[in-house]
């Protein structure tokens, strides 16, 4: 199999079907091998399916000189804590927004994970999830241990 060289690269080959050829065949066999590369040609593929699965905006793809480069856009939410200066209304709609989010993209995701993944407290949390259902946005279905959320608005 001939080296692959990103002079033949484009982003259009890249999204579509491709044949997989690594740069280092070497380096990519040891990464085969170690159980970090499930199977080949599936890469581009398993990411734009993932950001699908969680409702989240795929990524652009870019090519330079430097290298190919992956810009996962992250919103807002996730990336801009409130300010000191926010009301709590505003940080607890925020609060919520980042709660649905997570729900969305992670069913099964539990009470202390959120509030890990969000910064905020368990009770903090349990208040956000009790409101919530309360309004009907959310609900949580299946034993409490091994159950999922579902949002509905």
């Amino acid at each position: 199999m001939a080296p692959f060289y990103a002079d033949n690269w484009t982003i259009a080959k890249l999204i579509g079907k491709h044949p997989s050829r690594p740069f280092n065949p070497n380096m990519a066999n040891t990464f085969f091998r170690a159980g970090m590369i499930e199977a080949w040609r599936r890469g581009i593929e398993r990411i734009l399916g993932a950001c699908r699965a969680a409702r989240a905006p795929e990524p652009g793809f870019r090519y330079e000189s430097s290298g190919l480069w992956v810009d996962f856009p992250f919103p807002e939410l996730f990336t801009a804590p409130p300010t000191q200066e926010t009301t709590q209304e505003t940080t607890q709609e925020t609060a919520r927004k980042r709660i649905l989010l997570l729900l969305r993209s992670e069913p099964s995701i539990t009470r202390r994970d959120l509030a890990k993944r969000l910064g905020l407290t368990p009770d903090g949390i349990k208040y956000q999830l009790d409101k919530m259902r309360a309004e009907g946005s959310i609900r949580h279905v299946g034993p409490t241990k091994a159950g999922r959320w579902e949002v509905l608005k």
